[in-house]
């Protein structure tokens, strides 16, 4: 019979320290997660805001060479990430496979203007420097129009203001979630010890004594849970990097090295603090009171 009660408070025992290291390495990943997000919100957004295109149409009596000394100067401008020569030939055909029919049967010719799509480097993706520049370049005698879409430019970055705030207030609500969640399961986990926490204070072992085999076996814990979620979270960004290369989420390897190694003695760190404060509250605990 003792020994069906013995391995009954055994498994009982593994089973929580399971659930204790599920439960840091799920908390963990997920803080990680958000740790990938605040690194990267910045050149996500810059990712965004380099799809925005200006487009510069000419005239059909342009000359080739007055097109291509505009391509150059803007190619070697600070300002342009790329400028790319689209013939009224090639938008016709870029129409034709995207509505799947070809409109110039009806029309019986080519509408289209020779044009250049220039995307702009970040920095410089706002309403008053892309209106400074079209100004500049519609200048030109050969220049016949100049668009780009003022509207998505004003919202883009608006909005970037507005979701980099609350990505760091929900980091930092999510970080506090994360702390309470692991120090629950440690408390719980130090409450199924309570007795023989008791019972060894009451032969006079002192509380640093009671305390230390505590603390490591939660601080392996720790690590056990904070390797885990490492992995999982090495296998995300690799699955997340091959899918998203343009993001570059790989690009800044000393962040992502820092970012670990913070998630890792979080881990350690949390697991040891839960401890020490859930092996105090029992010791300092009337006796009485370890049954409710």
């Amino acid at each position: 019979m003792r020994k069906t009660y013995d391995t009954y408070q055994k498994r009982r025992l593994i089973s929580s320290y399971i659930s204790v290291v599920i439960s840091i390495s799920l908390v963990l990943f997920l803080l990680g997660l958000l740790g990938v997000l605040l690194l990267n919100a910045n050149s996500i957004s810059n990712n965004f805001k380099e799809q925005v295109q200006l487009n510069v149409y000419f005239d059909d009596s342009a000359k080739d060479v007055e097109i291509n000394q505009l391509k150059n100067s803007l190619k070697l401008s600070t300002y342009a990430k790329t400028v790319t020569y689209v013939s009224k030939e090639k938008a016709a055909d870029f129409l034709k496979t995207e509505y799947g029919e070809d409109f110039l049967d009806v029309v019986g010719y080519n509408p289209l203007q020779n044009s250049l799509d220039v995307n702009f480097k970040a920095q410089y993706v706002t309403k008053q420097y892309l209106d400074s520049v079209s100004k500049t370049i519609v200048q030109k005698a050969f220049v016949s129009d100049i668009k780009y879409d003022k509207d998505l430019v004003v919202i883009m970055n608006n909005n970037v203001k507005r979701i980099s705030f609350w990505v760091l207030v929900i980091s930092g609500v999510f970080a506090l979630i994360a702390i309470l969640l692991i120090n629950s399961s440690i408390r719980l986990a130090v409450y199924a010890k309570r007795f023989t926490i008791k019972t060894m204070q009451m032969v006079g072992a002192t509380k640093r004594f009671i305390r230390r085999p505590f603390v490591w076996r939660s601080i392996r814990l720790g690590i056990l849970g904070a390797f885990l979620a490492l992995i999982a979270l090495a296998v995300v960004l690799y699955y997340l990097d091959l899918t998203f290369p343009e993001i570059q989420l790989l690009s800044q390897p000393i962040l992502i090295a820092g970012l670990f190694l913070v998630v890792f003695l979080s881990g350690v760190l949390i697991t040891w603090f839960s401890t020490h404060i859930a092996t105090q509250r029992f010791l300092n605990l009337n006796t009485d009171k370890l049954y409710y």
